[in-house]
């Protein structure tokens, strides 16, 4: 890592809302809200983006643990606004405190762990499985 991520350290990032983030079982009365699985991927994007400049080039972070509610139902077309706060750095693991709102309310709450990782010995790793 070029420098350890500062504890207190916060990113944020808009994401707007389209079709391809409802629910799978959407229609049929069920009305198009996004679904939980998006909901991690916008806020994992927001994690590896509030750290990405304390990595060297050749390192990532991938996510390996995450710990949500998600509290609320925000409709297809809204933009979601996710916040990721450094709460902790253990040599290099990085722990966030995340939230995710809509233009209502907090829809989503909780903590998130990332590792940083060389590019390098990853893909070794994952081509040892065949991948």
């Amino acid at each position: 890592m070029k420098s350890r991520p500062k504890v207190g350290t916060v990113g944020e990032l808009a994401i707007p809302t389209e079709a391809k983030h409802a629910v799978e079982f959407a229609g049929d009365g069920m009305p198009a809200v996004v679904s939980t699985p998006n909901l991690i991927q916008f806020l994992e994007r927001t994690a590896r983006q509030t750290i990405a400049d304390c990595l060297d080039p050749d390192e990532r972070t991938v996510g390996v643990e995450i710990d949500i509610r998600h509290l609320a139902p925000t409709p297809i077309g809204q933009t979601i606004h996710c916040r990721a706060q450094v709460i902790a750095v253990d040599d290099r693991k990085v722990t966030f405190q995340i939230e995710a709102r809509d233009q209502h309310e907090v829809i989503v709450r909780g903590l998130h762990k990332r590792a940083v990782i060389r590019i390098g010995s990853f893909s070794r790793r994952v081509k040892e499985k065949g991948g």
